[in-house]
């Protein structure tokens, strides 16, 4: 491919993303994003309930912001940056529970309603309950205490 079709290609390819990705519509930019994310983490890590899990298990905070940064991105703009595995992340966390996820989400509430306006404030919320579900669902069958839909069929 010449570099002129890669670069009609690369503008064609970014159009359709920006038609699809729920985020622009909404106004959510790469610069929002950073500020949620750094606002949301230093709140969480100053909570008294998920601030702990949050210092025992992150290592490199720089790190661990970048690759949110990418994981929202992703979820809400469609970069495809992401390239993680959280639930194993999270299944390995001892102790984790719907108290700890009901608690990230009222901070994600407030930080996100504070930085963002309020159409892309409901988009984060929105993404942010889902994933806050799956996650839970997902522990549970990564913990044994749910069957999952394979276990079910055989049972």
């Amino acid at each position: 491919m010449a570099a002129d079709e890669y670069e009609v290609h690369r503008r064609d390819a970014e159009a359709r993303r920006r038609q699809i990705a729920p985020g622009y519509a909404v106004g959510v930019t790469e610069p929002m994003i950073a500020e949620l994310v750094h606002a949301f983490y230093a709140r969480a890590r100053a909570d008294a309930l998920v601030g702990p899990i949050f210092e025992a298990a992150i290592e490199d905070w720089d790190e661990h912001l970048a690759k949110l940064c990418d994981f929202w991105s992703s979820v809400t703009l469609m970069t495809g940056r992401f390239k993680g595995a959280p639930m194993p992340a999270h299944a390995r966390l001892p102790g984790l529970d719907a108290v700890h996820f009901a608690r990230w989400l009222e901070l994600w509430r407030e930080t996100v309603r504070e930085v963002c306006p309020p159409d892309a404030a409901a988009l984060f919320i929105a993404r942010a309950e889902m994933i806050a579900r799956s996650f839970q669902y997902g522990l549970a069958v990564f913990r044994g205490e749910l069957p999952s839909k394979a276990q079910a069929a055989l049972d």
